[in-house]
Formats: structure tokens, C-alpha cells, sequence
């Protein structure tokens, strides 16, 4: 995968449980039935393939941080967990349907992610995904282009982790890769992050690796005040820390 992003599973769960929370209604996209056999593409610490598995379906989670799967597995021991790179994965199994929440914008070969979910679906199986779309925390990351360039004398824009794609450029790169796209929407999702300016370092110390792991803790603790300071006009709102998230909703089905 293109990230070097380093990810604390407790961290991760504890401070921006907001990730899953706002998946489990992707679920209802899923519409996952008994014995369906489901793949959780980039499943963290497998609080929706937990949720999925309700149904009675068979779901096989996969995630390429070794610390993000050894969490799941202790947290649901019944569920089959996996470190796999996400851009390049294969299985000999064949799925009915592949699912994956807020994790593809971290996987910057689309076509290799696309290509290898073609791969593991049967005919007629869907792909139900929701990720970051075009225009996604623009802000966050014009702020941080702004303070790395201004302090710092760095291009920030190489070390960018994240594809944010547009309806238009998903749903050719489905097509092209031989699915059916059935229902695609990208929408504005404000994301409360905390009640204080806190959250937004707590956001760019779990998300902005990528950026930030040249520095030192002393300065990256000076770069998330910069970078929050720069940003509260645009994202504070009555108290609070609302991200400027911005989402991809597709469901596609493999002719």
C-alpha cells in the first residue's frame, strides 16, 4: 500500500469511534444474508465485520497494519482476520460480496484494488463501498501544505497518502474493470471530531502519519497547534471541531 501511516488500534477505537459508528449504516446497503460468504476490505479492528457477521453471513476481514489485526482477533476471536495489502490481494475463495468502510482512500492504486476485488467475487457478487471523496478534508490538507511550506521550506503534496476520486472517475475505473455500477453518491459529511481544539491533534496524530513521521514528538506537537490554530475559523463551529469530511458512497456488481 502507498501509506506508512503507523495505526494505534487503541487510539483508534477510544478517540475516532465516529469511523465505524457512521459505517454501520453502509451495512444497510450491504443488505448481508445468512452463510454469504463476505470479505471486510481494510477492516481495522473489526467492529463492522462483527456487525456484518449478525447476520449470519461468514466474514473474513482484512487489513494491512499487523497491530489493526491482531486487535480484531482479540476482540472477536470467532471471526477469520487476515493481514492483507489491500492493493494487491488474491484468495482462493470466491465471495459474494466485498465491503469497505473509510479505508480505500488510503489505497492510492485504485486499479489494483479494483482489479483484485473483481478477482474475489463471483459473478453477480457486490462491492459496496464508502470512502473519502473528492474534496475531502480539503482544508485539513491545505492547512498542512501551508504550514509545511511556510515553516518548514517542504512541498508537503508527494507525501499526500490519500485518492480522493470524484463520481465520475470511480465509477469509470469500476467499468472498466468489467462491474456494473448500481448506485453511486458523493456527499457533504461535517464530522464532529471533539469539543475542543484537542480533537483535531488527536485526528492528525492518527490519520497525518504520512506528513508528520520526519519530526520529532516535540515538533509535531508544534505543527498540530499551527495547523489547528490556522484551521479553527474554517472548522470551528458553536465550541466544537467539525472536519470538512466529504464521502463516496458506490455499490457495483461484477458482470
Amino acid at each position: 500500500m502507498s501509506s506508512t501511516n503507523i495505526w494505534n488500534p487503541e487510539s483508534y477505537d477510544n478517540k475516532l469511534a465516529f469511523v465505524s459508528e457512521y459505517g454501520k449504516n453502509l451495512i444497510d446497503l450491504l443488505k448481508p444474508e445468512q452463510n454469504e460468504r463476505i470479505l471486510d476490505l481494510g477492516c481495522g479492528t473489526g467492529d463492522l465485520s462483527f456487525q456484518i457477521a449478525k447476520s449470519g453471513a461468514k466474514v473474513t476481514g482484512i487489513d494491512y497494519s499487523a497491530s489493526m489485526i491482531e486487535a480484531a482477533q482479540k476482540k472477536y476471536p470467532e471471526l477469520d482476520f487476515r493481514i492483507s495489502n489491500g492493493e494487491s490481494f488474491t484468495a482462493e475463495e470466491r465471495y459474494d460480496a466485498v465491503f469497505s468502510n473509510a479505508a480505500l482512500h488510503w489505497m492510492k492504486d485504485a486499479q489494483g484494488v479494483v482489479r483484485s476485488i473483481y478477482q474475489v467475487l463471483k459473478p453477480g457478487g457486490r462491492f459496496v463501498a464508502e470512502f473519502g471523496g473528492k474534496g475531502n478534508v480539503e482544508s485539513i490538507v491545505q492547512a498542512i501544505y501551508e504550514v509545511m511550506e511556510e515553516d518548514y521550506g517542504l512541498d508537503a503534496s508527494p507525501m499526500n497518502p490519500w485518492y480522493f476520486p470524484s463520481i465520475g472517475e470511480y465509477a469509470s475505473l469500476l467499468e472498466q474493470h468489467g462491474f456494473k455500477v448500481e448506485y453511486a453518491r458523493h456527499y457533504d459529511r461535517p464530522t464532529k471530531l471533539s469539543d475542543n481544539k484537542q480533537g483535531l491533534s488527536g485526528w492528525l496524530a492518527n490519520f497525518g502519519g504520512d506528513f508528520m513521521n520526519r519530526f520529532s514528538d516535540e515538533e509535531k506537537a508544534v505543527l498540530y497547534a499551527t495547523i489547528t490554530e490556522r484551521l479553527l475559523p474554517k472548522l470551528l463551529h458553536e465550541g466544537s471541531i467539525y472536519a470538512d469530511y466529504k464521502r463516496l458512497t458506490v455499490v457495483a456488481v461484477k458482470n
